[in-house]
């Protein structure tokens, strides 16, 4: 099967919304990035919970910004970016695309996400014309299909006497992917754990056949439940209210299609943590077992003076 490839959608006018979103649609909307000039776009921000711009969605913005110059043949395959500053919710970011190289086969993009005069965030992309060659893969970890377990706000619903409120509020937050973990971890009993974590997601409502806003959504959904997994071995000495948790890099490699509106593993481990770090690493599947995506990152794991 190849890579369904049409034009993002055209440029809405842009305004500020920190307001949730409950389905797909909604984040297509905020990854529709305004247009300024050439190699210049603007996006808003919506909140996740947090005071600050979720990660994700600045780097799935910047991907958009970086696609809309990349010509229509050219696929992305890898992504390297890093988050700078912390984003701020009430202001415009602002993207601009610096066309590095435009090869025979490869295409490559820097992104530069920017709020007041500063960098909050930055990004390599690079692209390839589709070419056949060698084909290989790891096995998908066997674990429960999606439809025998539970979203994160049914967790929220059945247990909700029995989590703390902030994590009950965390849960039940609208949001355009839904998750449904493979382990339940009880939050009120810390217990340590082995530094892994599935998780199932899924775009909430159909998508366009536009496979570069599959792969944006999945930049997107990619942000969450890396950095937690790092955590689960220092259950004991640590809970999520009292360590701050920031993402410092995120890397990805696209290997092969897939949509966002079908359910997809996301398989994660975390070897490493050190020196206030945690390191995780995420392979992605279809429900069939094919490995979709890679992805890597660092981030900042402190523990708050109480």
């Amino acid at each position: 099967m190849g890579y369904p490839v049409v034009l993002l959608r055209c440029p809405v006018t842009f305004a500020l919304q920190p307001v949730w979103m409950k389905n797909v649609d909604e984040l297509l909307d905020l990854l529709n990035l305004e247009s300024l000039e050439e190699n210049l776009f603007r996006g808003n921000s919506v909140t996740v919970g947090s005071k600050i711009v979720f990660g994700g969605q600045v780097m799935a913005q910047a991907l958009v910004a970086a696609m809309r110059t990349v010509p229509e043949d050219r696929v992305l395959h890898s992504l390297h970016g890093y988050f700078v500053l912390a984003g701020d919710l009430e202001r415009p970011i602002v993207f601009q695309v610096e066309p590095i190289r435009d090869g025979g086969s490869f295409t490559t993009r820097r992104v530069r996400a920017i709020q007041k005069g500063e960098v909050i965030f930055v990004m390599s992309a690079s692209f390839q014309k589709l070419q056949d060659g060698f084909d290989h893969q790891i096995p998908m970890p066997t674990v429960s299909k999606p439809q025998d377990l539970v979203s994160w706000q049914e967790l929220a619903t059945q247990f909700g006497g029995f989590i703390p409120e902030g994590l009950k509020r965390f849960l039940n937050m609208e949001r355009p992917i839904e998750f449904r973990p493979v382990e339940l971890i009880n939050p009120a009993i810390p217990v340590k754990q082995e530094p892994f974590r599935h998780v199932w997601m899924r775009s909430k409502g159909a998508m366009p056949d536009d496979f570069r806003l599959h792969q944006s959504v999945l930049a997107y959904a990619s942000d969450y439940n890396l950095l937690t997994t790092a955590l689960q071995p220092h259950a004991e000495e640590a809970s999520y209210e009292s360590v701050q948790i920031a993402s410092l890099d995120h890397a990805m490699w696209f290997h092969r299609d897939f949509r966002m509106d079908q359910w997809l593993l996301y398989a994660i481990d975390s070897p490493s943590a050190s020196h206030a770090r945690g390191f995780t690493r995420g392979s992605i599947f279809t429900e069939e077992g094919k490995l979709v995506a890679s992805v890597v990152q660092e981030g900042l794991l402190r523990v708050r003076n109480m």
